[in-house]
This record gives structure tokens, C-alpha cells and sequence, in this order.
């Protein structure tokens, strides 16, 4: 397993998270029961996975429980990093919901209680709150990690300006930062390289991925003529949403093209295009079964060679935005290596036509 480390901290996490969304869940993203998650991780662990990632909102706070029960038996904790999330509605009153102290301090205790730890390794923001000031939020992380409840604070589905305004709060008052965002970005959905990814990198954030394989879009079962039995999709989870299923379709073709003649599952063909991408630290991985959890685990050792790469880029690329699509035509000679990350394949593209 090969570990990177989170962003700017000297914590090393391995290249693949294993997500707890169902843990205790229900039949639309699959229902893990206490015995079954206790083998799960246990697979996981003795891959060399260090990361377990849950939140307070799963299942009311049963992922949570169900992961501290399992990891604080057979010293499962000492090997193992467990990051977490606050941000949404936990109760009926009007405090509890959003990033305000109180409900960030009181959501904490509740999440060290179910979790059976002293500890968060990784408490993340879940979602942005328009309502509350960024300093408050960001001065209640702070507070939490200098009285020893949380080691490292990230941010999860915010936009590129969110981030530079919480970073610029805590620079401010000289606080704790943000090591990590998590965003879902994949074969499928790649909008994040407009913003997200160039300010991981500028900003020196790890990123984490949750959903990579879209929801089982990508793990090469949904073809344009049938469909798996059973699965997220199938259940009507409608996360990731999907505008242009055509182009889809072009995607899961290549994936399908290169798992067969390399003789892996898609899973594992779309989990290493996204482990090679610019600034992705980890894949969160999950799975209704112990079978599932191993193919994906196989990811972390499957290398593409370039041009199954470009076959994958190609058929994935979005188009270009403003202001990007301008920059290509016009500051060629001033691009950084983040901007060029973005714009070179397209600026490659414009000089041809």
C-alpha cells in the first residue's frame, strides 16, 4: 500500500480510505451489519489502509457507533486514522444544524462518544454554511484541536472561493488551517479540476475522493444495454446526477476496452486513473461486500501505462470554461505548472484546430 502525505501536515494516509456510509445503512446504498463491518475492516487493515472515514449525519450517527465498536477491539484502533464530519441536521432545534460553535462543539462530543475514542484524527466541515461567519466556524475547529479532541481539520464539498475565505479566517488570527477537502470528482465527473484541484495544489490541501467509481457508474456493471441486479443506481440513489448519459456510456466503453485487455475489473481501471491524477491524496472506497472491497483494494497496485490514460482522458475531458478557455488563447507564456495541469491538454488541442 502506498501512502502520501494529507496536504501540508506530516500525516501519512494510505492512497485508499475505506468510506462507512453503510454501516447500519439502508437498501439503497447497502446496509452493513456490526459483524460484517468488523470483517470488512479487518480486510482493509490487513491491506495497510489507515483511513476510515464516517460522519455524524450517517444513518444518525449508527456508522459512527458501529465503527467505534469495531475499532476499538483486537487493537484495531492503534492502526487505524478516523476521520469524521459535522454540518448537518442532527435533531429537531433550531441549533442543531450548520457551523455554528454550538453545534460544531456539541456535534464533537457526540461524535467522540460514538466513536469510542479520545480523538478525531480528521474532523471535517461537510458542507458549507452560508448563515454562520467563517471565523466563528473556523475559530471552533481551532479551539478543538488545541484541547486535544481533533488532530487535523478539513473541509468537504465547498467551492473554490469557500476555501480561500475559511483559509484566509485562520490565517488572520494565525489558527489552524485545513490540511484536506473532500470532493467528489472521477472519470465521470471531472469538475473539479476547474477550481478544486488547482487549489489543493496552490494551497497546499490533500485531497480525498468520495464516490470515485460515481455511485457504481464506473465499476463497468451499467452498460447502455443492461444493468447489475442490485447496486446504489439501481435502489434510486440519484449522487452523482448524470446530464449527458451518452457521453457516459463513451467513457464506461474505454474503462470496460482496458479492464478486459488488462484482465482487472472497471473498478480497478477507474480507481487508478483517479489515484494518478494531480493532487489526489486518496480514493474513499466502499462496498456491500467483503468481495467488492478486496477487487477495489487490487486498484492500489494496478499501474496504466500513458496511453491508456489519454484513451481515458480523452473520452472524459469536459470542456473548457471561461476564464480557462481565455488563458489558453492568451497567457500561454505566463501559465504556472497548477494552471497548466488544467489548460495544456486543451491549449494542445486549440493550436491544431
Amino acid at each position: 500500500m502506498e501512502y502520501r502525505y494529507l496536504g501540508r501536515s506530516g500525516l501519512k494516509v494510505s492512497v485508499l480510505t475505506m468510506g462507512t456510509m453503510t454501516f447500519g445503512g439502508s437498501q439503497k446504498i447497502g446496509n452493513t451489519s456490526p459483524a460484517d463491518a468488523a470483517r470488512q475492516v479487518d480486510l482493509c487493515l490487513d491491506a495497510g489502509i489507515n483511513l476510515y472515514d464516517t460522519a455524524n449525519v450517517y444513518n444518525a450517527g449508527v456508522s459512527e457507533e458501529i465503527l467505534g465498536d469495531v475499532l476499538r477491539e483486537n487493537g484495531r484502533r492503534q492502526k487505524a486514522l478516523i476521520a469524521t464530519k459535522v454540518r448537518f441536521k442532527m435533531g429537531g432545534g433550531p441549533n442543531e444544524v450548520g457551523l455554528s460553535r454550538h453545534h460544531i462543539i456539541e456535534q464533537c462530543k457526540a461524535s467522540l462518544k460514538r466513536l469510542k475514542t479520545d480523538v478525531i484524527d480528521l474532523y471535517q466541515v461537510h458542507e458549507w454554511d452560508g448563515m454562520t461567519p467563517i471565523e466563528e466556524t473556523m475559530e471552533s475547529l481551532d479551539t478543538l484541536v488545541r484541547h486535544g479532541h481533533v488532530r487535523y481539520i478539513g473541509c468537504s464539498n465547498y467551492s473554490g472561493w469557500h476555501i480561500m475565505k475559511a483559509l484566509m479566517a485562520t490565517e488572520k488570527r494565525q489558527g489552524e488551517r485545513f490540511v484536506s477537502q473532500q470532493i467528489h470528482y472521477s472519470l465521470h465527473s471531472r469538475d473539479a479540476e476547474y477550481e478544486l484541484v488547482p487549489i489543493s495544489q496552490d494551497q497546499g490541501l490533500g485531497i480525498l475522493v468520495w464516490s470515485p467509481l460515481a455511485g457504481g457508474l464506473l465499476s463497468g456493471k451499467y452498460r447502455r444495454d443492461s444493468a447489475p441486479d442490485s447496486g446504489r443506481h439501481v435502489g434510486g440513489f440519484r449522487e452523482p446526477p448524470v446530464y449527458d448519459w451518452e457521453k457516459l456510456y463513451g467513457v464506461i466503453d474505454v474503462i470496460v476496452d482496458i479492464a478486459g485487455q488488462r484482465g482487472v475489473s472497471g473498478a480497478q481501471v477507474s480507481l487508478a486513473w483517479l489515484l494518478g491524477r494531480p493532487g489526489v491524496t486518496s480514493a474513499i472506497i466502499g462496498g456491500r461486500d467483503e468481495k467488492q472491497f478486496a477487487d477495489n483494494i487490487a486498484a492500489a497496485r494496478l499501474n496504466l501505462t500513458a496511453e491508456e490514460r489519454k484513451r481515458l482522458d480523452d473520452a472524459s475531458r469536459p470542456p473548457l470554461l471561461y476564464p480557462y478557455w481565455h488563458q489558453s488563447f492568451t497567457a500561454q507564456d505566463r501559465l504556472g505548472p497548477v494552471d497548466l495541469d488544467l489548460i495544456a491538454p486543451y491549449a494542445e488541442e486549440f493550436s491544431r484546430g
